[in-house]
Order: C-alpha cells, then sequence, then structure tokens
C-alpha cells in the first residue's frame, strides 16, 4: 500500500478516553513519520488546542499539519504558516450568536490566548446517564485557554470567526440542532464533534475540503492517504481518503461508511490498523 499520508482526529481517535496519546499509537506514529509518511492532525478543536499533541508527535520535524476547526483553518507545523484559513464573516457570527440566545444551549467564542463565554457559572452539561460536566472549564483546559466573560456575546464579538461553539446536553441537541442550523443553511455548515458540541462554520467546511485544497498542491491523492475517526464531524475525511477507518467506538453513521473497523481509541486501535498495513 502506497501511503503518503494518515490523517488523524483526535478526541475519541488519537487520545484515549484519558486523553492522552497510548505510547503504542505514538511509537506507530512516530515509525510511520521516519518512513516519511506525513501525519495530519484534523480536529473541531482550536489550532492552540492541538500544538502539544503536536509537539509530542513530532510533527515540527516531519512537517505535519494541523487541521482545526473543522477544517477551517489548516497551519504547517514546521514551519507555523497557515495553508487555508475560512471564516464566518463578523457579521453572520453576530447573528448566529444572537440566534442561538432562544436556546438551551452554552456558545464559546475564541480569541488568540481566551477562550469568551457569557457566564462562567452557567457551565453544566447533562448526559444521559445523568452524569455532569462543568463543559467551559472542559473545553478551556483541553485547549489551552484562558476564560473571560463577555456579557453578550453577539455584542462582543467584532472579528471574524472560524467556528462557532454551541455545548448542551446531547439528548437536548439532537432536538433541536436543526433549528439552530436552519437559518444559516444556505451560508454555514453544522456539525457534531460530540454529542455535546454542535458546531457551525462557514459553508462548505469540512475537514476534507481542506485537505484537499492543501494535499492537491503537493501531489498527495486521497488513494493515498489513511484517515481514521469516530464522530460525524469525520465523516468528510472517511469518505474522501482511499482508506477511511473507522475506530471500534464510532458513532454508527461512522461505521457504516469506513472502509475497515479498527479497534477502540482505549485498545491502540490506530496502532494496530497501521501494523497491518505498513
Amino acid at each position: 500500500m502506497n501511503i503518503e499520508a494518515i490523517v488523524l482526529d483526535i478526541d475519541g481517535t488519537l487520545l484515549t478516553s484519558k486523553k492522552v496519546i497510548s505510547e503504542k499509537t505514538k511509537t506507530a506514529l512516530l515509525a510511520a513519520q521516519e518512513q516519511g509518511i506525513k501525519i495530519i492532525l484534523a480536529s473541531g478543536r482550536p489550532t492552540r488546542g492541538m500544538w502539544h499533541l503536536a509537539e509530542e508527535l513530532q510533527l515540527d520535524k516531519h512537517n505535519g499539519y494541523l487541521v482545526s476547526f473543522n477544517g477551517a483553518r489548516v497551519t504547517d507545523c514546521q514551519t507555523k504558516e497557515v495553508l487555508f484559513n475560512q471564516t464566518l464573516s463578523t457579521e453572520t457570527s453576530q447573528a448566529i450568536l444572537e440566534h442561538v440566545k432562544t436556546f438551551d444551549v452554552i456558545p464559546m467564542i475564541y480569541g488568540d490566548t481566551h477562550m469568551y463565554v457569557e457566564d462562567v457559572y452557567a457551565n453544566e452539561i447533562n448526559y444521559p446517564a445523568g452524569n455532569t460536566t462543568n463543559i467551559i472549564e472542559y473545553e478551556a483546559r483541553m485547549c489551552r485557554f484562558q476564560l473571560a466573560e463577555a456579557a453578550d456575546l453577539a455584542a462582543f464579538v467584532d472579528r471574524p470567526q472560524n467556528k462557532i461553539l454551541m455545548a448542551g446536553d446531547p439528548e437536548y441537541l439532537q432536538t433541536v440542532y436543526k433549528d439552530i442550523h436552519q437559518p444559516f443553511a444556505a451560508t454555514t455548515t453544522g456539525a457534531f464533534s460530540t454529542p455535546f458540541y454542535y458546531e457551525l462554520t462557514d459553508k462548505n467546511i469540512n475537514k476534507a475540503f481542506a485537505l484537499n485544497t492543501v494535499l492537491q498542491a503537493q501531489d498527495i491523492h486521497p488513494q493515498q492517504i489513511i484517515s481514521f475517526g469516530d464522530a460525524q464531524n469525520d465523516r468528510s475525511i472517511i469518505e474522501y481518503a482511499g482508506t477511511g477507518v473507522a475506530m471500534g467506538n464510532a458513532m454508527q453513521e461512522i461505521l457504516d461508511v469506513a472502509d475497515a473497523v479498527t479497534l477502540s481509541n482505549d485498545e491502540d486501535g490506530i496502532a494496530v490498523f497501521l501494523e497491518k498495513v505498513l
């Protein structure tokens, strides 16, 4: 198999449920890079929340890429150059944030070093099993942001955004996400990155669109790519790659479209699959 690039979602795919890269997976990915294979991390996370993982995998030494914000930005890890960037306009961002005031969701937006929310104390979401979590703290810590409040995000936002993130109870989001997206269906793309995160990016933005934009110039073609993912926002890379691999813990939508299924993110699924094909 002539593989030129491996594309990896992060949460639920590259990371275990403890939010770390297992030693077996790390070893497999470092070995792939020594063979000349480009490693690309493709996530809904902001770029800032991906750099520490890129450094751990030595992507800066092997010219790896970060596809962040669900495909709204691509960054070269070696040069730090932004190769692709497509945003929601300031006006659209403001309109979305005004619209979601009518829903029981927690919107979040990103600055360079801070994540902004309207109320750091209105921070809990509920899971079907009855557990709760402080979703604002979770996102800020995971993505290495300081927290800041803005009483009205719609009035506060003053520049284009790569995405608008909304957190909510998973069961509730399933009942309202179409209503959230509908007024902006002509100008935005909506996707779930987890059952509790619904995200809006500019129209037609997804991870595969971003990949295709930058990899074509390097003569890397879909049939030379292996992609791994688990969630709805990974569907585009699973379908785009010559070999799209669903993690064993993937949602059914991804299992249905994948070319292959490997073990879960807690069972070294990436490393196990790569051992078979590289």
